[in-house]
């Protein structure tokens, strides 16, 4: 095996250089068997792990207007919309009901929702209806904050007493500044997209990361990804999981090019041989579909992120019950264990 796969197998850091040169040049074969290893010895009980969550898209009304995104909408169109707390509490009376207890609040960057609405829904959500919280991507935070003039920090503190629990790793995609530039000029910049979720971290709230590739990437911009996001996780640990995913055509606005599988793979596995400092990999099965999913769990993933209870924004190829996660895990030839968004273990019953 190549001298590069080996050196993280036994447990040593990759430099940017030799991830590069691996993505470029390495079979995807060698890649995904050298990432088996490292996950067997990281995560030596055959285990894999599964949630359930229901994401609730609180509002479609953004002014990012990302180039790949047929979600949002400008605040005075018809479709435009904010839910209000009664139609939260359906969504999660419904979720619990399949056996959900956790809630994902997902929306747009939307200046005219007041400060008290975010407090009002988390309170609702965890004290009135005993569900846990993950919320707000990174650029969501930093707006709210700016509309309410006030710091980050300061919001982080309200958002947490309100019962806040988790913020995801959201709106990364690549981050190249190029790249943001072409996708997204209006979201954060790469960095400060890192700062922001240390800052999150150092509060107490964890989360995942992710890369979506598929677009006009090029490796060393792959790598600069990895990179950026094994240094923050340096800093404040509060990356739990990293997940791979591929763009969904939605506009014509910006270029979407065919990921193949063995390519999918072969990212899934750098990402276990890459960040030696995050203890999950995430197969996305709700992007990637069952029968790639199960390949990517003997290619360095040991979790698999469903069920997902609703899902607007993507089309979701994931599983939809814990029964079904349950099976998919075991014909895969793992244990299943359900956990909670913050990945701890999860009881039945």
């Amino acid at each position: 095996m190549d001298e590069k796969l080996q050196k993280a197998i036994d447990g040593n850091r990759l430099t940017m250089a030799e991830a590069l040169d691996i993505l470029k040049n390495a079979p995807w074969t060698e890649v995904a068997e050298a990432a088996d290893k490292v996950r067997k010895r990281m995560h030596p009980e055959n285990k894999v792990g599964y949630t359930a969550f229901r994401i609730v898209n609180y509002t479609n009304v953004c002014e990012i207007t990302c180039s790949f995104c047929s979600f949002c909408r400008p605040a005075k169109s018809p479709e435009a919309y904010v839910l209000t707390l009664d139609e939260i509490r359906q969504k999660t009376i419904e979720a619990k009901a399949k056996g959900a207890d956790q809630i994902f609040l997902q929306g747009g960057v939307n200046k005219d929702i007041p400060l008290s609405y975010y407090t009002d829904v988390l309170k609702m959500l965890t004290h009135e209806m005993g569900v846990k919280v993950r919320g707000f991507s990174p650029v969501e935070l930093v707006r709210i904050a700016e509309f309410n003039k006030i710091t980050l920090d300061e919001l982080l503190d309200i958002l947490k007493e309100a019962g806040l629990t988790s913020v995801p790793g959201a709106g990364a995609e690549i981050l190249s500044d190029r790249m943001r530039q072409l996708l997204s000029p209006k979201k954060l910049p790469a960095r400060q997209w890192c700062d922001t979720l240390a800052a999150c971290h150092k509060k107490g709230l964890p989360g995942s990361a992710n890369i979506v590739f598929g677009s006009v990437e090029t490796p060393e911009e792959i790598v600069e990804h990895l990179e950026y996001v094994r240094a923050t996780q340096d800093i404040a640990q509060g990356f739990k999981s990293f997940v791979v995913w591929t763009f969904q055509p939605q506009t014509d606005k910006f270029p979407i090019r065919h990921v193949r599988g063995d390519e999918y793979l072969k990212l899934l596995a750098l990402s276990r041989l890459y960040l030696d400092n995050i203890p999950h990999i995430e197969v996305s099965l709700l992007g990637m579909g069952r029968s790639l999913g199960e390949l990517g769990l003997h290619c360095g993933a040991d979790d698999i992120n469903s069920i997902v209870i609703e899902e607007n924004v993507l089309q979701s190829q994931g599983l939809t019950s814990i029964e079904e996660a349950e099976k998919f895990i075991r014909d895969a030839g793992f244990v299943p264990y359900r956990r909670s968004l913050n990945f701890d273990f999860v009881p039945k019953g």
